[in-house]
């Protein structure tokens, strides 16, 4: 499977900050990636270095096989990008914006267009400036869908929108996008987990992890054990305790923490080993959104 989008060692500096530290990222055709970060961690920064609106400072990009310093029209006529801020002409009527755009790509498809109108129930006649947020980005959306992109960017689509326009927004994208690769950045971390095909973890510039949805789903387990005592932990924990397990607990009577290398045979046989008086265990699957805080929190920890 080919890379729609590659980094490596992909940097960018502003001044003393370092935005983006040594990337490396791979998203693969037909992917939906998932990018997700706490606030400032430079997804913003990854997505506009990539697309060539900022120039990085070093390591090099490639977007559709392309060096992403050389993207010209050709390229640029099939990727898709719609940003939390984009600024639309709000003087212009949503027809009036379609027609507008449609010159700019020979792959524009009219009947698609039309029909994707229909699914935004966005009204033809209506000036931009008198459409609410959620009408906004659905008239963007649909206008970066019209061409049928091999590539849509999407950067914190979802920030402000009510549930329901989301779940529109959402319902549009993946009716829409069938084949097409989709990077997304996004806080909206349940919404991204319910249709995202891969995912990467970014903070203070640097990519923690990046895998396969399913992969990340199935590593990670919150664990409790119940033992008669578990005073002789004392609040810490034994020297030979597994860098995987994070984040630990200890309660008189149960330890709690985060395994981040699940393996049901090596856990299970490490729990024997370092709790073998445990009266009981449970290994709990984790949503993406406590995965994230629970990475969040471990990087803190470590900084």
């Amino acid at each position: 499977m080919n890379d729609v989008l590659k980094a490596v060692d992909l940097s960018k500096r502003f001044r003393r900050t370092e935005a983006l530290d040594h990337l490396d990222l791979s998203v693969p055709e037909g992917s939906i990636y998932g990018l997700v970060g706490p606030n400032g961690a430079g997804k913003t920064t990854a997505i506009k270095t990539l697309m060539n609106i900022f120039q990085p400072t070093g390591g090099s990009a490639e977007v559709l096989g392309v060096d992403s310093r050389r993207l010209g029209p050709h390229e640029f006529a099939q990727i898709g990008y719609v940003s939390e801020n984009q600024e639309i002409p709000e003087w212009m009527t949503v027809a009036y914006l379609m027609n507008y755009l449609k010159p700019f790509y020979p792959t524009w498809d009219n009947a698609f267009a039309a029909g994707l109108l229909r699914q935004f129930d966005l009204p033809m006649d209506r000036k931009l400036k008198h459409l609410s947020r959620g009408m906004r980005m659905k008239a963007a959306l649909a206008s970066s869908l019209a061409y049928r992109p091999k590539l849509i960017v999407l950067d914190e689509p979802f920030t402000g929108l009510d549930p329901l326009v989301r779940d529109e927004l959402i319902e549009g994208l993946l009716d829409s996008a069938e084949g097409t690769t989709i990077l997304i950045s996004s806080h909206d971390l349940a919404e991204i987990e319910s249709f995202a095909s891969h995912i990467g973890y970014l903070d203070r510039g640097r990519l923690q992890f990046s895998e396969e949805m399913s992969s990340l789903a199935a590593r990670f387990r919150e664990v409790e054990i119940t033992l008669d005592d578990a005073g002789q932990l004392q609040g810490q924990t034994p020297s030979n305790w597994p860098a995987s397990w994070q984040l630990p607990e200890v309660s008189p009577a149960v330890v709690r923490f985060v395994e981040t290398r699940f393996d049901p045979e090596r856990t299970a046989s490490d729990l024997r080993r370092m709790f073998p008086d445990a009266q009981q265990i449970s290994m709990n699957p984790m949503p993406l959104r406590t995965i994230f805080v629970t990475l969040a929190k471990a990087s803190r920890k470590v900084a």
